[in-house]
């Protein structure tokens, strides 16, 4: 593992980085991302490569270790189209406790998930029954900071419609990764806001392209600001861990 300690981007997570070098604690991050469809224009590794974007700019600016990122994970909503590859939510659960586990013997006994999927909900369990053993574990970004980065950035869809393939993963890989994002984003938008049956009838149920979100508006400038704002919130989260 790679060990990070590059500059805080604010007063603020500066003083959370002085609190949490004087501590022993160490803490991991892992990206975890899916391999799934995002319509016609963007790859199929885009979640992992949003996470692995948002652990990046965390490990350039907090003294943390970086882990490379777990590719597959669920994404069974997305399986009306090919190319899309799942485990199941039991797997994804034990390999994350196995990494956990594997950290701790190494001296490292904080991890932080950073999701780049939504449908990964497992996590979210995975994280609460650590807490619950006296682990320390922390899922990453909350909504409350993607929303807090949507504002900061100028995305004009909501969290809710922005759901797939949208605003901000566009925005995102058009400043990360330009070269993978095809044409035909700027005319692919699709609103579905209403997907409460989602997990019963899938996402092929509400959308014909796998998109669900107004990708038209994504620019790489609004992705920068995204990745900064996230950079920025993380520190609550990273002096979570290290409190104590």
């Amino acid at each position: 593992m790679r060990e990070f300690r590059g500059p805080l981007p604010t007063d603020t997570t500066r003083d959370v980085r002085a609190r949490g070098a004087s501590v022993a604690r160490q803490v991991a991050v892992l990206p975890v991302g899916s391999f799934e469809q995002h319509g016609p224009y963007l790859p199929l590794t885009t979640d992992t490569l949003v996470a692995c974007a948002i652990a990046g700019e965390i490990a350039a600016a907090y003294p943390v270790h970086l882990l490379p990122p777990v590719t597959i994970s669920c994404s069974h909503e997305h399986a009306a189209w090919p190319g899309t590859v799942s485990i199941s939510s039991v797997t994804l659960h034990a390999v994350i406790g196995d990494i956990a586990a594997s950290l701790r013997r190494s001296g490292v006994d904080a991890l932080v998930l950073v999701n780049g999927h939504g449908g990964n909900y497992v996590l979210g369990n995975v994280v609460q029954e650590s807490s619950a053993r006296g682990e320390r574990m922390a899922l990453f970004p909350a909504a409350e900071d993607w929303e807090a980065a949507r504002e900061r950035a100028g995305v004009s869809t909501s969290l809710l419609t922005d759901m797939h393939a949208g605003e901000i993963e566009t925005s995102v890989l058009l400043h990360t990764h330009p070269e993978l994002v095809r044409p035909g984003y700027e005319n692919a938008d699709f609103v579905a806001d209403d997907r409460r049956q989602l997990l019963t009838v899938g996402m092929s149920a509400y959308t014909d392209s796998g998109v669900i979100g107004r990708p038209s508006l994504g620019t790489p400038e609004k992705g920068k600001e995204l990745l900064a704002s996230l950079t920025d919130s993380f520190g609550t989260c990273f002096a979570t861990l290290t409190a104590g």
